[in-house]
């Protein structure tokens, strides 16, 4: 093999391996772009080699997405295939793991009627409820890695030619994913442990909020009751440990909806359904955002504000030191899953419930008296840059260094 060859056979190794860490007689099922065929033949490959008894590969067509909003009757964005959501529940109930490969075009849909896009963003999480609901309890094994389609190149590195941008976009994503250290795995599992240790010592202080300071953000976040932080990965019911997201750097948290309140200007653009949300800010209230301003896309961040009543208050707040890997390479990915890794971010909507402790024996009213937040949807948003300080307050209101100029204000 080539050394292209190399790498993406390692890629689908570390897919498999580490971020979903797939089981013997467990089957996969996989959501991919066409694009990805090559890649995602290789991974249906190497899960068979592991023990797999079925691969069900579900292709994804970003062109059916922009026909459908180009030509559908108004009116008609509610209409969802029930069966896909039926199908993906049933897979993972029967034991299943589930692998998301992404390679969206950031500009897609961003001429399609903003209206629509959160119609269409809003049907799609109700009929998937049921499923996101056991990933958020870490029911099954999940992961998301990347495939860089010739679009999201293009959009990345505007300036290069093909097939050069798509060799570019593919390095990048190899370096983020430590396909370039002579072990990967063993890498990956150095780093999941440092990132474990810090979400053990975070866990330990149990501040009551963190203050973000830095441009144009000033913004308290009370922490929810009990809370923990995590990162690096999580373990099922069954004990199988995972990585839901290939490259990972944050460790994160559970807010309190009600104790959030300040200004935050967000450092990268946001990319959701299709279209792109640049140089927004939000203005927070006793947990609620209040005020919303964008020079593109203000529109599209309202309607998805507006999907329900969690939406408009947090479900995550994760910490990502400025010197990490993708943060150091300077590229704006336009992609949720590597831009989060590269600045501390937050989340509108849903949050993430296991980041509160004993939250499997919890009613849903428990769980909302201690501070966390439901909502059909989870977006997040990046608010971290080489100035930003995060300072952890307790419950006297002493305050300790958390972060300083983007980095950790503590060692491990």
């Amino acid at each position: 093999m080539d050394e292209f060859d190399t790498k993406l056979a390692r890629y689908a190794d570390l897919t498999l391996e580490v971020g979903l860490n797939l089981q013997p007689e467990q089957r996969l099922q996989i959501r991919a772009p066409l694009q990805s065929a090559p890649f995602t033949h290789l991974v249906a490959k190497r899960a068979y080699q592991l023990g797999s008894p079925l691969v069900d590969v579900v292709w994804m067509d970003e062109q059916l997405q922009l026909i459908r909003h180009q030509y559908a009757p108004r009116g008609t964005f509610e209409e969802f295939p029930v069966y896909q959501a039926q199908g993906r529940i049933k897979n993972v109930k029967d034991g299943g793991a589930a692998l998301y490969i992404s390679g969206e075009d950031p500009d897609l849909l961003s001429d399609q009627d903003p209206d629509d896009l959160a119609t269409v963003e809003k049907t799609f999480m109700k009929h998937m409820k049921g499923f996101y609901d056991l990933l958020g309890d870490n029911y099954f094994n999940w992961s998301i890695a990347s495939y860089p389609t010739p679009a999201w190149a293009k959009k990345v590195f505007p300036e290069d030619r093909a097939p050069e941008r798509d060799t570019r976009l593919w390095e990048a994503i190899f370096q983020v994913c430590r396909i370039n250290e002579p072990d990967p795995n063993a890498a990956w599992q150095a780093h999941i442990a440092n990132l474990k240790a810090r979400s053990k010592y975070m866990t330990g202080k149990q501040y009551a909020a963190l203050h973000f300071s830095g441009p144009d953000t000033e913004l308290k976040i009370g922490l929810a009751e009990r809370h923990r932080w995590d990162g690096g990965g999580e373990t099922t019911r069954s004990g199988n440990f995972f990585t839901p997201n290939l490259p990972t750097e944050e460790v994160f948290c559970l807010p309190h909806r009600e104790q959030i309140d300040g200004h935050v200007s967000a450092s990268m653009p946001l990319s959701r359904s299709g279209a792109l949300v640049e140089d927004f800010s939000l203005h927070f209230e006793h947990g609620r955002v209040t005020h919303v301003d964008a020079r593109r896309g203000k529109g599209t961040l309202e309607r998805l504000i507006a999907i329900d009543e969690g939406m408009g208050s947090l479900g995550e707040v994760a910490l990502v030191p400025y010197s990490s890997p993708i943060s150091q390479m300077g590229i704006l990915f336009y992609n949720t899953l590597l831009d989060e890794n590269a600045a501390s971010h937050i989340a509108l909507g849903d949050g993430v419930r296991f980041c509160m402790q004993d939250a499997e024996t919890l009613s849903d009213e428990e769980y909302a008296a201690r501070g966390g937040n439901s909502s059909l949807n989870h977006i997040d948003f990046m608010i971290g840059n080489s100035q930003m300080d995060v300072d952890g307050i307790n419950d006297d209101g002493t305050r300790e260094a958390v972060m300083r100029a983007g980095e950790w204000a503590f060692e491990m």
